[in-house]
């Protein structure tokens, strides 16, 4: 017996239209307006409120990191090390990595007679 083949209904070929007709609707649509939004962008005026106050934040953030902001102004030392105590600080500090002092273990206690554990 011969093979039947189905054939495309009506139905199935007015599908394929609509969907090709509502793809070219949506790009003749999408052509229309995307232009017509990047012109009207063109023409937006500005934002003289915003302009006014920029660069506001960052100053007020910079000056509440300074300490002391007229510390140049006097002549008085700032408070804190000398020079030659800092100098003698780093020194030893350096020191403290060439040289690390070996110190025994938490958990010996100096308790007992010596052959616990064994």
């Amino acid at each position: 017996m011969p093979t039947r083949r189905a054939r495309r209904g009506t139905t199935d070929l007015m599908k394929g239209n609509l969907m090709k007709l509502e793809t070219f609707a949506f790009t003749r649509r999408a052509a229309l307006i995307v232009p017509v939004c990047i012109a009207l962008g063109g023409c937006m005026s500005s934002t003289p409120i915003w302009d006014a106050h920029i660069g506001q934040a960052l100053k007020a953030v910079t000056q509440a990191q300074i300490i002391d902001p007229h510390a140049g102004e006097r002549e008085h030392a700032p408070d804190g090390m000398d020079g030659k105590s800092a100098a003698s600080a780093m020194a030893t500090y350096d020191k403290s990595f060439s040289h690390p002092v070996t110190t025994q273990g938490a958990y010996v206690i100096g308790v007992g007679n010596g052959n616990s554990g064994r």
